[in-house]
């Protein structure tokens, strides 16, 4: 009967020891999945540290750029003033040489009226000189005639010569006068075409400035709109980065849970 006793007590520690055995395989397989799912989140996490740091150094490279765009929206925006400053210079300038077109085309129309009103004292001096010529004709048919009477007005005739020839240097002096006149209204149309082609010029200088000064302020709105996404792409890398320091945590959390129920299984 003891025998049997201890038989049957063999039998029920054995079969004891078959369930301890199975709960302990149970348990080897729970901390194999464990330990595979704490390597798993182990990798993860180191990729995660990698990510995390080329996401650093693109958020630093990205702080570059938001400096270097900042350098550049800055010295954009003093050319756009030096620009502005340049177009009102180029304007006030244009309005000078407008003014002097208006003046020179005034001071063109004046010396078309004293040309004008020159030419009609030349018609006059000529019809002059013509009928003193007529008039000579005569008297020296006269004098021909009369040798006695031109003895008495030779004085006379003298100082008609004189006086004729006053008025020949007078009109030799005007047509002088009238070819100079005539040269310094060349003079003056050639410089009107300066200004009006110069002028043309500044017109054409201040749309190409306007122009330029137009793709600098879209350059400017483009830039501040990059720089508005960078942004809000770094506070979204900021917050991916938050999200996993909290993953992290929890990862690190979960293997010293792990490290514990490891640490019992061993004492059981």
């Amino acid at each position: 009967s003891t025998i049997k006793k201890l038989r049957q007590e063999l039998q029920l520690l054995t079969a004891e020891l078959k369930d301890r055995d199975k709960e302990l395989n149970d348990m080897v397989a729970v901390h194999q999945r464990q330990f595979l799912a704490w390597e798993d989140d182990r990798q993860k996490i180191l990729t995660l540290e990698e990510r995390c740091s080329l996401l650093s150094n693109e958020l630093n490279e990205r702080n570059e750029i938001i400096k270097s765009l900042t350098k550049r929206l800055k010295f954009l925006e003093s050319q756009q003033n030096d620009s502005k400053i340049r177009s009102k210079k180029r304007q006030q300038k244009f309005k000078e040489l407008s003014q002097k077109a208006t003046d020179a085309t005034a001071h063109c129309q004046a010396l078309e009226e004293e040309n004008q009103s020159l030419h009609c004292l030349v018609l006059e001096l000529s019809a002059k000189a013509g009928q003193l010529q007529a008039r000579e004709q005569e008297l020296l048919a006269v004098l021909k005639l009369k040798d006695k009477v031109m003895l008495e007005r030779t004085d006379y005739i003298t100082a008609f010569t004189s006086k004729f020839k006053k008025l020949e240097n007078e009109l030799h002096a005007a047509k002088v006068e009238e070819f100079h006149l005539n040269k310094e209204k060349r003079d003056l149309k050639l410089r009107l075409k300066e200004l009006i082609l110069e002028t043309n010029k500044l017109k054409d200088d201040l749309c190409e400035k306007m122009t330029e000064n137009n793709k600098q302020q879209e350059e400017i709105i483009r830039l501040k709109e990059e720089n508005g996404s960078l942004r809000n792409e770094l506070a979204l890398t900021v917050e991916k980065a938050e999200r996993r320091d909290q993953l992290l945590q929890f990862a690190k959390s979960k293997e010293a849970r792990t490290d514990t129920e490891l640490s019992t299984l061993r004492q059981v």
